[in-house]
């Protein structure tokens, strides 16, 4: 009995002591609201701290803002800056290594200040300085960055500053070549290949891939044989974009020799090596077995084209790597000088042999396809002989039936109408069978339908494009779309497939008597604001009238640059409100179908003047700042029937 009336005494001081010091803390809480406001105000005069150009020390790191920055560069030769975001895992493993870099630089003979800046609260400064990943280092000498890309210790950034704080040391020249009108034919006519960027000095994007770029420049310097990068201010340069079509920035195209070739590779670093490094081999492989042969016919995913020549000293195979080079990011080439091959191909020197792999061959097509090239028509004066040769390569390299991918639809699957069967595809062993199954009912209505293509498609890579058909949720194993000239899309109800009912789809869209699908916003029930509203069901009535000029802005509503272009479009609108002739227009492309492919929308904003006489080509805003006097001069240029003078607007 004791033991537990002890036990409650003990308790009860306790509940007594907790109950003292939750009262002494509400009286603190109290006392703090009476003495020096509440927390919230205690929380903005921090934020004023942040805006003030008292530099904070926080173990010999020094504390910058957007707001005391510029000052306390004022006058420095060097100073050491990271950038870091205090939720960074990596930010937080490397702050002691960082304090302990401050300390040995303050040290140091001249000392080195070593400041940090939280990105997430100076925004400001890390848009300045393009910042995209933490911890981003870098070093100003004299307030310009110079970017450090090396290991992330205390030996190799003590190292890299002290270099750079040489009071001698001068950033080394780019690595990237300058081309201008005076060096520009010289330069390219005469490189094996380079790469070069036309891009305007205003332009993000340009911003963003300059230091990749220059990164890349770099490492390919170094490669033996060297590959050249260059860039060009297409603003500066205007002759010099306009001859090559550049309508955006950046643009970048290889040169061999002279030739003008696209670059479809990545934008970083890396990738642009990796790319380079692979243009820079002859675009034909060579194939010395027949087991190559009959192994990429076996278990091949594409068609083989293969050229057959007497030797390396062939002229015709010299053209025959040449012409390669136009569709080498899109097709696999590959040459022999091998008779056993020659003879299994039945292929004469001189013969470009296409075939397609067992998995798409048909007893409607022909299994193999040959072009001649004769010297007669090969001429360094005429393209004939590489026009035949990129027409025989794209017009034969597709099945009767094909599989149209991800990797293959910009290349292949451009000819409309394209007839397109949805569903589970799959060539592994165990779903080969059923696959050829659903292909085979495909191709009993292709052969009869040679003005169309068809191909099968996997319902999983096209699962947007299912959904836009309005076939996601259809039920069926097996779905089709149709998709047409100008954007249009058709689908196929949905019921249990075979090659009649496919057979029937397809003559009644030949007929005319489908109705296109086109995903729509509802109509606007008044639409007589200085900026039209346009959607998916009103495109054609009001983008394409041929009684007007339209300026049209493709948007997505989360977009913050369509936010910022919005009073200036808004304004524009109210500047040719009196132009019955003229609208300006504007259309949510996240919540509508753009249905015709001539006006291509691949970001936001996206802006097109469509004018009342060729509305098939319409014009797109591809340069200047996006604001009222740059579009007002880019309508003013385009414009086909502008009533007022341009300087009464």
């Amino acid at each position: 009995m004791k033991k537990v009336a002890v036990f409650l005494v003990v308790l009860l001081g306790v509940a007594h002591f907790t109950a003292l010091s939750r009262c002494e803390e509400d009286a603190e809480d109290l006392g703090a609201k009476e003495e020096g406001g509440d927390v919230e105000e205690e929380e903005e005069e921090d934020d004023d701290d942040d805006d003030s150009t008292e530099v904070k020390d926080e173990n010999g790191v020094l504390v910058l803002t957007d707001g005391n920055f510029d000052t306390f560069m004022e006058g420095k030769d060097t100073v050491l800056v990271e950038f870091y975001a205090p939720w960074c895992g990596h930010c937080k493993q490397f702050a002691p290594e960082y304090e302990k870099i401050a300390q040995t630089l303050k040290e140091s003979d001249p000392p080195v200040p070593v400041a940090k800046v939280d990105a997430t609260k100076s925004s400001v400064l890390a848009s300045r300085f393009e910042v995209s990943g933490y911890p981003t280092i870098k070093i100003l000498k004299k307030g310009e960055p110079v970017d450090y890309d090396g290991d992330r210790n205390e030996k190799a950034i003590i190292e890299r500053v002290k270099e750079v704080a040489k009071p001698d040391w001068k950033p080394p020249p780019e690595a990237t070549l300058v081309l201008t009108k005076d060096n520009f034919d010289d330069v390219v006519n005469n490189a094996d290949i380079i790469l070069v960027e036309f891009y305007a000095p205003w332009c993000g994007h340009c911003k963003r891939l300059a230091p990749e770029y220059e990164k890349a420049a770099k490492e390919l310097r170094n490669r033996t044989p060297p590959i050249p990068l260059a860039k060009v201010d297409a603003t500066v340069e205007t002759d010099i974009a306009s001859r090559f079509d550049v309508s955006g920035y950046p643009t970048l195209k290889i040169f061999r020799k002279g030739k003008v070739f696209d670059y479809s590779g990545p934008r970083e670093k890396f990738g642009i090596v990796d790319y380079m490094s692979e243009q820079a081999g002859t675009p034909s492989k060579q194939v010395q077995t027949l087991k190559q042969i009959q192994e990429l016919l076996k278990d091949g995913d594409d068609a083989l084209i293969v050229g057959v020549f007497s030797s390396e000293d062939d002229s015709v195979y010299q053209f025959y790597q040449e012409a390669c080079n136009n569709l080498r990011d899109y097709y696999k080439f590959r040459h022999t000088f091998s008779s056993d091959i020659a003879k299994f191909l039945k292929a004469s020197p001189g013969q470009v042999v296409m075939l397609q792999p067992e998995k798409f061959r048909s007893k409607y097509e022909d299994s193999s396809y040959f072009l001649t090239i004769t010297f007669d028509h090969f001429s360094s004066q005429d393209s004939t002989a590489t026009s035949e040769f990129q027409d025989f390569v794209k017009k034969r390299t597709l099945p009767l039936v094909g599989h149209r991918k991800q990797s293959n639809d910009a290349m292949r699957y451009t000819q409309r109408p394209l007839v397109v069967v949805y569903y589970g595809v799959d060539f592994s062993f165990d779903y080969r069978v059923a696959t050829q199954f659903w292909r085979s009912k495909v191709l009993e209505v292709a052969k009869d339908f040679p003005e169309y293509t068809f191909a099968i498609a996997d319902e999983e890579d096209y699962a947007e494009e299912l959904r836009s058909l309005g076939l996601s949720d259809s039920g069926e194993e097996v779905n089709v779309g149709i998709l047409a000239e100008g954007g249009k899309k058709y689908a196929m109800e949905p019921e249990e497939f075979d090659s009649e009912v496919l057979r029937e789809f397809v003559l009644a869209f030949k007929k005319g008597k489908l109705k296109p699908v086109i995903k729509s916003q509802s109509v606007p029930k008044s639409n007589k604001g200085p900026v039209k509203v346009v959607v998916g069901k009103t495109f054609d009535e009001i983008v394409l009238d041929t009684k007007t000029d339209v300026l049209i802005e493709f948007y997505a509503p989360w977009c913050g640059h369509c936010k910022k272009l919005e009073p200036d479009y808004l304004a524009l609108g109210k500047k040719y409100k009196n132009e019955k002739s003229l609208v300006i227009a504007k259309m949510d492309a996240t919540a509508n179908d753009v249905p015709h492919d001539g006006y291509k929308v691949e970001g936001f904003p996206t802006i097109y003047f469509a004018p009342s006489n060729k509305k098939q080509q319409p014009i797109k805003f591809a340069g200047g700042e996006r604001d009222i006097e740059s579009l007002s001069k880019f309508v003013e240029e385009h414009a086909t029937k502008l009533s007022q003078k341009k300087d009464e607007l």
